[in-house]
């Protein structure tokens, strides 16, 4: 009888050995979500974080789509593990799911990013330039003529952001704030990738262009543009701009950028080692915008712009990882 209890015993044990190993198993074998982002650095270091995750730790990954907000509440409850460009602290779904625990900002991947609304140089500069006191976003009540909406002849045209994203909301309360709603179109693109067209279509051929933008990116490396003066950031007014229902929202340049990767609660408290290499990231600005221009002028996929990335510029990868993983990762390219 004693025989037989000791055997069924080491049977079950076994048999929750081997269920708990199953378990590990499947768990070990679930895809990390990134998010899809739409824009050219989002894409690319997305692209970038995939490769050393898969090659160097072998975890399998994938990407979801959405907007920047979707992605967010996504993020928030774990539908996604990371968002590889998070300009935190810009929604309310990413201060709030901060502000509970659920969503972590590791890192700061990009120094001296920025965003603003732009205009080529030759606009405001030289003997032929259609707005030669264009400084700032007031001057732009006298001017909306120059950027005509071909659409609305009568009005002149915004290119904002696609809708969806963070900024569109902020550039709409933006065009509020500085009394310029009832004299520009509010013109969004479908994409990142349309818009970028819409840009880049009216510089060569010297047309008059009003558009928000940001860096890092190929086009601000690109051309010559000329930044517009905003009031200086203002947090009480920055909370006006981020609140699409808020009906008098105040003029305020936007958050000082902190580029991280955003990652979920159970991804963070799941992966330390990742989380550990997550923390190191330093894209110097100089370098990505030089990949991006590349990525942009070849027309090449993310992925494969990634792996460019990797072959040349080892001495801005390898600091973040272990000598062994960085081995590996070296070895897949």
């Amino acid at each position: 009888m004693k025989k037989i209890t000791a055997l069924l015993a080491g049977l079950l044990l076994t048999i929750g050995l081997a269920s708990t190993d199953s378990a590990a198993s499947a768990e070990q074998g679930k895809p990390i979500h990134f998010g899809e982002l739409g824009w050219e650095s989002g894409a690319l270091t997305t692209e970038i974080l995939r490769h050393i995750v898969e090659h160097g730790y072998g975890y399998p990954t994938d990407t979801l789509p959405g907007s920047t907000v979707s992605m967010e509440v996504a993020l928030a409850r774990n539908d996604l593990q990371v968002i590889a460009e998070e300009w935190a602290g810009r929604s309310p779904a990413w201060v709030n799911a901060e502000k509970a625990g659920k969503v972590f900002a590791l890192g700061d991947t990009v120094k001296n990013a920025e965003e603003g609304w732009w205009v080529p140089a030759y606009v405001v500069k030289g003997d032929k330039a259609p707005a030669p006191d264009l400084r700032s976003v007031e001057d732009l009540k006298r001017y909306a003529s120059v950027f005509k909406d071909p659409e609305d002849p009568v009005k002149g045209r915004f290119l904002n952001s696609p809708s969806g994203w963070t900024s569109e909301i902020v550039n709409s309360q933006k065009l509020k704030a500085y009394g310029l709603e009832d004299l520009y179109t509010n013109f969004r693109t479908g994409s990142g990738a349309a818009l970028d067209a819409e840009v880049d279509s009216a510089i060569r051929r010297k047309k008059p262009v009003l558009f928000y933008y940001w860096s890092p990116t190929a086009l601000i490396g690109r051309y010559d543009l000329v930044r517009l003066q905003e009031p200086p950031f203002d947090a009480a007014a920055w909370a006006t701009l981020t609140d699409p229902k808020n009906p008098k929202p105040k003029g305020s340049q936007s958050l000082p950028a902190k580029l991280s990767i955003g990652v979920s609660k159970a991804f963070r408290d799941g992966y330390p080692q990742l989380v550990a290499v997550f923390e190191k990231v330093d894209l110097p600005i100089d370098i990505l915008n030089k990949a991006l221009a590349e990525m942009n002028e070849k027309r090449l996929p993310a992925a494969e712009a990634a792996k460019a990335f990797l072959r040349e510029n080892p001495k801005v990868w390898k600091p973040w990882l272990p000598a062994d993983v960085a081995g590996k990762v070296e070895a897949s390219l």
